[in-house]
């Protein structure tokens, strides 16, 4: 990525007070959505330390 896409990138995250992995995943969601991609099922299982908790901080 070029140093002028990851600044953009930094901005919008900063604006919509996101991380910039959460910021590429929003965008992400936002362009299949708005072009008819379906998500994937997923059929394996992740593995345990790359899993989210309900609980606590990521």
């Amino acid at each position: 990525m070029s140093p002028e896409m990851k600044a953009m990138l930094r901005a919008a995250a900063e604006r919509e007070h996101r991380t910039l992995s959460n910021m590429i995943e929003h965008l992400l969601i936002d362009y299949c959505e708005r072009h008819a991609i379906p998500r994937p099922l997923l059929t394996e299982e992740r593995p345990a330390s790359n899993r989210r908790t309900s609980g606590g901080a990521l």
